[in-house]
């Protein structure tokens, strides 16, 4: 299975971007999931103004976030890193400043090396 969030998401957006206590995510995440943890997460690292500059240039997206401060998204950022940190065997961080080619690239490569792909 494929999916584009999991519950890094949750404690990004819930946790450091709306200040839900760490321990409530972890305790739903318990009781939903048990131990299941995704076996590759890639987390796609930018500047958050870089960030919010390429979504604002996309016409017709969802905005809602978008419409939250600099700050939030600067605590998303460092929420989504602590969590490479903590988990470097199931995440991969991708340098999201690079050129849609070498980013599409670098996730291929973390893909193929998880996986053991060629």
């Amino acid at each position: 299975m494929i999916c584009d969030r999991f519950t890094d998401s949750t404690y990004a957006y819930q946790g450091g971007g709306r200040g839900l206590d760490h321990e409530t995510i972890r305790r739903i995440e318990s009781v939903a999931l048990g131990d299941f943890k995704p076996e590759l997460t890639l987390i796609l690292n930018l500047p958050p103004e870089e960030g919010l500059k390429r979504a604002r240039a996309r016409a017709g997206s969802e905005t809602r976030f978008e419409e939250f401060d600099l700050a939030f998204h600067e605590r998303l950022r460092r929420v989504y890193l602590d969590i490479a940190k903590r988990a470097p065997e199931r995440c991969a961080v991708i340098d999201a400043s690079a050129s849609a080619d070498a980013v599409a690239a670098a996730i291929w490569s973390a893909v193929a090396a998880r996986f053991g792909l060629s």
